[in-house]
């Protein structure tokens, strides 16, 4: 479909757009998922099942870290004395195809930023155009900085936690294997998605709904929001919250800095 200016497109026009960026988006999401498919074997054994064996590399760092703040063994792991087990016939393939799509949607994020930029670039200044790449790179290096994060500090503490969490000896962890993988996707994604705020701040200041005083003043709110759900995915040490919050705390100062810039150029254009 050609381009239109936008005063020219009807709301006909926008669904259309709007309705080829879902599906070229999904053909991405189902290529990419393809591609995973065929290295399943390693996307399950090391980097799905990575956090519930003792010598994931996060445990080592974590203990190394601990033994260097003086906190003893306090978050070393030794034994991950739980089962994960399947107990639906359809399972495993369902566990299967719904992982390579989620992998094949990390993988194709950035794609599907760019058709998200194509979409919206009719409604954007002929300047602002020209930063489709850096909006791009930019976005895509963010979300995969939250997957990385999730993936290397939140479900390693969420796992360890759990695992070792019992109400009586008489219960023993069996955890199915729908709830792991859930709890390890939301997990990743959720992280990818938060630390896309500065770029969500950025176009919420463009759009004049969001300014950085309003951000400054429900700060301490952000930050007991920030605290508890450090609490909530971490085993209750100070260190294992300290290291989920510093990262979350930097991404919200990051995105009222983004703020201030924008009203400061919006401000010289304007005077």
């Amino acid at each position: 479909m050609a381009k239109k200016d936008l005063n020219e497109m009807s709301f006909l026009d926008h669904l259309e757009e709007l309705r080829w960026l879902l599906v070229k988006s999904t053909i991405a999401i189902l290529v990419m998922a393809t591609v995973t498919f065929f290295v399943s074997d390693f996307i399950f054994n090391d980097v799905i099942f990575g956090p519930t064996k003792a010598d994931f590399i996060t445990y080592q760092l974590f203990c190394d870290l601990s033994h260097q703040l003086g906190f003893a063994d306090s978050i070393c792991v030794t034994d991950m004395a739980f089962i994960i087990q399947n107990t639906n016939m359809e399972g495993q393939i369902n566990i299967l195809v719904w992982t390579c799509i989620t992998a094949g949607f990390i993988l194709a994020f950035p794609f599907i930023l760019w058709q998200i930029w194509q979409f919206i670039s009719p409604a954007l200044y002929e300047k602002e155009k020209k930063h489709a790449k850096l909006f791009v790179f930019t976005s895509s290096i963010l979300f995969f900085m939250g997957v990385l994060f999730g993936y290397f500090v939140i479900v390693p503490m969420s796992v360890n936690f759990f695992a070792t969490f019992t109400v009586s000896d008489v219960i023993k962890n069996q955890f199915s294997v729908d709830s792991y993988i859930g709890m390890l996707k939301t997990s990743v994604i959720a992280c990818g998605l938060f630390f896309e705020l500065p770029i969500i701040i950025y176009f919420l200041t463009k759009l004049g709904l969001v300014t950085p005083t309003f951000l400054r003043k429900y700060w301490k709110y952000a930050v007991i929001v920030i605290l508890i759900v450090a609490a909530i995915v971490t085993p209750p040490d100070v260190v294992s919250q300290i290291i989920v919050t510093i990262p979350m705390l930097l991404i919200y100062e990051a995105s009222i800095l983004i703020s201030k810039i924008v009203i400061r150029n919006k401000d010289k254009a304007n005077g």
